[in-house]
């Protein structure tokens, strides 16, 4: 049984540059194999057809699996839930992220926000727009919805994003856990007291079977949608400026045609899927592609790969604004279809616009030369362009 390092040459949270061609060898000699990944025992599901097939049985492939890694760090969540318990605890939070809510103040939030990072390197003619925005403005539009005090963004913007890190250095996941619970107390004891429109305000004050959320189902909530809600977005916009500058004659249909925009963001949402994996454990013995896997096996349901499977998508490996087919599963599928994805659509569409409306002639920098990076999560390291201050 192969490590991940012996497949990929490197472990889940590992910098890897192309794991596509170890997906594409997999994908024709064995679309199903069993690893020895962080969490033990796992099943590597490559192809789109058989990972759309787990996500849309959540009876045999369940999502207790994330109890195993993610949950360690954010407590009980959504994220490990199944059936009614699921529907019930996430239906407090879709009204936040529904297409109606972004239209109005959160829309406006995170114009405000875009261009307040742009007007702190506009004038230089260069930037790393890793560091300097995309890293940067989603976690406050998410701070903003949930109605955690944005200007305490320096002080919770990398504890959020050191849970994700349980993967390969649980000492600083658990950490930044102990450190999110300390922040957040007081400020749920405030909004107990004093609601406001916020998020926070609807998870302490709703009912779910007569009964209120405990503090800690609280503060399991709010670890996941912090980094949650920031993590999509930022590795999103990321590769999408990474593929259209690194194909001119796309960006300029964009800058020509800007509803060419969407049809940018969701091809990138395919070739460079933001969260690459899912995992899943079996309710009872199952079969995939021919492999029988054991009752309570943790299976990693592939997206990345499934959104290259040369089966399903033509060309797959090549960024193509005018591809037909627009059916990846990068949001995955199903019950556990992502909560926010219209919010990072939406963040995706007012940064691009704006990036492209203020940076004239925005072009690659290339005395460094950018790549996507990562197993589990990609998007670019750095992103360091020019353009006419």
């Amino acid at each position: 049984m192969p490590t991940d390092m012996e497949l990929f040459g490197g472990t889940m949270m590992s910098p890897i540059v192309d794991p596509y061609s170890v997906y594409r060898r997999l994908r024709q000699e064995q679309p199903v194999i069993c690893v020895e990944g962080l969490l033990g025992r796992d099943h590597l599901v490559t192809r789109y057809d058989d990972v759309l097939a787990i996500l849309k049985n959540p009876t045999l492939f369940s999502s207790r699996a994330n109890a195993r890694g993610a949950g360690l760090v954010m407590g009980r969540t959504i994220l490990e839930m199944d059936g009614r318990e699921h529907l019930r605890h996430r239906t407090l939070i879709t009204p936040f992220f529904a297409p109606s809510a972004l239209r109005g103040g959160v829309e406006a939030m995170i114009e405000a926000t875009v261009h307040h990072l742009i007007d702190q390197f506009v004038a230089d003619g260069r930037a790393d727009l890793i560091p300097q925005f995309t890293f940067t403005f989603p976690m406050r539009v998410i701070a903003h919805i949930i109605g955690i005090p944005v200007d305490d963004f320096a002080t919770f913007h990398h504890w959020a994003a050191d849970l994700l890190r349980i993967g390969d250095d649980p000492e600083k996941g658990f950490a930044a856990s102990a450190w999110l619970i300390d922040y957040l107390r007081p400020i749920l004891d405030q909004r107990r007291a004093q609601p406001d429109a916020g998020l926070l305000s609807a998870l302490l004050h709703t009912e779910i079977d007569g009964q209120r959320l405990t503090d800690e189902e609280v503060l399991s909530f709010l670890r996941l949608l912090l980094p949650a809600g920031a993590e999509t977005t930022y590795r999103l916009l990321g590769s999408t400026l990474f593929a259209l500058l690194s194909h001119p004659d796309q960006l300029e249909e964009v800058q020509v045609d800007r509803s060419k925009l969407d049809l940018a963001i969701e091809e990138t949402l395919r070739w460079e899927a933001p969260i690459q994996y899912v995992s899943r454990e079996t309710t009872t013995d199952a079969t995939v592609a021919g492999i029988d896997i054991p009752a309570g096996e943790l299976v990693s349901a592939a997206l990345g790969s499934a959104n290259r499977d040369e089966r399903h998508f033509e060309d797959p490996d090549q960024f193509d604004l005018h591809r037909r087919r627009d059916d990846h599963l990068a949001f995955g599928l199903g019950p556990h279809f992502c909560a926010g994805s219209h919010l990072a659509r939406a963040e995706a569409r007012v940064a691009l616009g704006a990036l492209l409306d203020r940076l004239p002639n925005l072009r690659l920098d290339s005395a460094h030369r950018p790549q996507v990076v990562g197993l589990a999560l990609r998007s670019p390291d750095r992103l360091h362009v020019l353009f006419d201050a």
